[in-house]
């Protein structure tokens, strides 16, 4: 038996998913084009701060949250329609929930290179 690295799991990850550099992702919400989701936990946005305009959903309820019969489809709170745009501190943690959303159906779904570090060097407004 051979176990995968967590470091094997994001490479494989990347291979298949789309990625988008922080301000591909900006324009994307300036033209209200996207679902920005924050996916990294309530403790980590205490210490770091919050990106404007963005929802925040820890990765793991990440699949409970997008299920289509759950509130946040259903009240049209995350639009279907638009891509939806993952980011996590670094890019690993979103990159392997933008695969997992794929297998549940999502074809409009990507992540941002280098998540928060990124962001925080861009054009996002940051809250503290």
């Amino acid at each position: 038996m051979s176990i995968k690295t967590a470091q094997t799991l994001v490479s494989e990850a990347m291979e298949e998913i789309k990625t988008i550099s922080a301000d591909e992702a900006h324009k994307l919400l300036e033209e209200n084009n996207c679902n920005l989701v924050d996916i990294r936990d309530t403790t980590e946005l205490e210490i770091t701060g919050s990106v404007e305009n963005s929802l925040n959903i820890p990765r793991g309820v990440l699949e409970f949250q997008f299920d289509p019969n759950g509130g946040l489809i259903q009240n049209e709170i995350i639009d279907v329609n638009k891509e939806t745009v993952l980011f996590c501190a670094a890019g690993g943690r979103s990159a392997l929930a933008v695969k997992s959303l794929q297998e549940m159906g999502y074809k409009k779904v990507c992540h941002i290179a280098g998540g928060f570090s990124a962001m925080e060097n861009s054009k996002f407004k940051i809250k503290k």
